[in-house]
């Protein structure tokens, strides 16, 4: 038996449970980041055994780092110059493996799988993430919630991590109920409709994709979506304010800010940041006003827009990538992930936008006025003037994802957001699954073409006249939202060549394998 193993988790429980998630978050007001990243550096030198042994193979003594400024000269740590290199028990503390109790499993886009211990207080951590989309988007502390998991169940890390977190919750004192169904559509359906009408609103948690095809079909199938107050937790994925609202009118979403929120997170450490009300205002404004975008993110495209806890997770910006340091299973010091992207502060946001003419906090007071959770189906809130939520002066990171998933034509970074945005406009976006492959090809006079392969929605048949009204409404889209493709790439190869397939194409669609929306 291992007492102090006993020990650490009854602590961090009892710390989550009665630390007030108020308190939790302005935490970040009076503690150092700075000061609490120093800590998990020490401790991680002293007690990581692959760590050491990496420090002595740059030849850095521990001792040697006193200050954040001496923090910043720390050589990045990656997967190949550090997880790959060392044995798995060499990597968590002690040097065994034992202290964590579950490991899941990654496929990452590479496609090679990784192993990533971890153990229950690092779930903790992670639950508090949860906490608060529940509590500040969802006002689920007061409304009877069923959790419906939709994310993969086994030893792939989304499923059974988000199922754990959720029940932290209820062990709060959420008046939460968790179901995981998985990526069953079937179960699903039958949960929702067996189960829904007993609570007050039901959250569906898993891949953005794949959430809109469960909507999509079980609206097929006269699924009554609006009967249920749905709400909806994404990770995994960037996808646009268009996006958002279509799957929000499905079901029935009125309040698009408050009723769904995405995550960012990763296998190596979990959820590093989540979407907020505040966020969603924010990037919801920068959909409709691209030069303010393009101006704040510096690109002509829209990345996912997070608030996050830097006494959690700790981010660092280098060469327009992101760095992050946490504690976990295998605790992460200064670590490369390869996505692209930055960080912004809350003031510095609130100054930039205020120069655009928007106030986010003003916008949100108005939202607040109603309410995205009914107290009874189909009647008005019973308290129109509560308490206006989901507003922390919490940083700001915003994640464009993988350098490599975008193609260059002309000299010009097509990115998959600007496609994505052709496929969700009316007229279009009932012909189509969302789903579409990205190619820069040639032809048989070597001359290139820009190649849009796209998934048809169950039912639905191509033609002609479908194939060219995708077509220029993608095009409109890459005129619009992308400068470089306007102003590099010539007015004669602009308009892509869209092949349609049914659903499910085995070459392009396969059911059953995360989708990649790029190739080179």
């Amino acid at each position: 038996m291992r007492k102090e193993q006993s020990q650490r988790a009854v602590s961090a429980f009892q710390d989550f449970l009665n630390t007030p998630l108020d308190l939790r978050l302005n935490r970040y007001q009076n503690d150092s980041p700075q000061t609490t990243v120093l800590s998990l550096f020490r401790d991680v030198a002293a007690q990581v055994p692959a760590y050491k042994a990496f420090l002595k193979e740059q030849d850095i003594d521990p001792a040697s780092i006193q200050t954040f400024e001496d923090f910043q000269t720390l050589p990045l740590i990656t997967k190949e110059n550090y997880l790959q290199r060392h044995p798995l028990a060499d990597l968590c503390r002690g040097g065994q493996l034992e202290t964590c109790d579950m490991i899941a499993v990654s496929s990452g886009s590479t496609g090679q799988p990784t192993f990533w211990p971890r153990f229950f207080a690092d779930e903790l951590q992670i639950a508090t993430r949860f906490e608060q989309i529940f509590h500040e988007s969802f006002y689920a502390d007061n409304r009877r919630t069923l959790a419906v998991i939709c994310f993969t169940l086994g030893t792939w890390v989304g499923g059974i991590y988000t199922t754990n977190c959720c029940r932290y919750l209820a062990s709060k004192g959420y008046p939460i109920t968790v179901i995981a169904p998985g990526n069953n559509k079937e179960e699903i359906f039958r949960v929702v409709q067996e189960l829904g009408t007993a609570f007050e609103q039901v959250v569906l948690l898993g891949y953005p994709p794949f959430i809109k095809d469960v909507i999509d079909t079980g609206k097929a199938r006269g699924v009554e979506w609006q009967k249920y107050n749905i709400k909806m937790v994404f990770a995994g994925e960037v996808f646009s304010e268009e996006w958002r609202s279509l799957v929000g009118e499905r079901v029935g979403s009125i309040h698009p800010c408050y009723d769904c929120a995405s995550l960012y997170g990763t296998a190596d450490a979990g959820v590093l940041g989540n979407e907020t009300p505040l966020s969603i205002c924010i990037r919801r404004f920068l959909a409709e006003n691209p030069d303010a975008s393009r101006a704040l993110f510096g690109e002509s495209r829209l990345p996912t827009l997070v608030q996050y806890d830097p006494l959690s997770r700790f981010f660092e910006v280098k060469d327009g990538t992101l760095l992050f340091s946490g504690d976990n299973g295998i605790p992460l010091i200064r670590y490369h992930i390869s996505d692209t992207g930055g960080i912004i502060y809350y003031e510095e946001m609130l100054k930039f936008l205020s120069e655009w003419g928007f106030d986010p906090v003003a916008e949100l007071s108005l939202v607040g006025q109603t309410s995205s959770l009914p107290a009874e189906r189909g009647k008005q809130d019973a308290h129109p003037t509560r308490d206006i939520r989901g507003i922390h002066q919490l940083p700001f990171a915003y994640v464009f994802g993988r350098s490599n998933f975008t193609v260059s034509y002309f000299g010009a970074n097509i990115y998959p957001e600007n496609v994505t945005v052709g496929l969700e406009q009316p007229g279009i976006k009932e012909w189509v699954t969302g789903k579409f492959v990205l190619q820069v090809k040639e032809n048989a006079d070597k001359n290139r073409f820009l190649s849009v392969v796209v998934e048809l929605a169950p039912g639905v048949e191509g033609s002609e006249e479908k194939t060219e009204a995708i077509a220029n409404s993608i095009l409109s889209q890459l005129r619009r939202l992308n400068s470089e493709f306007a102003n590099y790439v010539p007015p004669e190869y602009q308009t892509p060549q869209v092949t349609l397939t049914p659903s499910g194409d085995p070459e392009y669609f396969p059911i059953g394998v995360k989708h990649r929306y790029t190739r080179k």
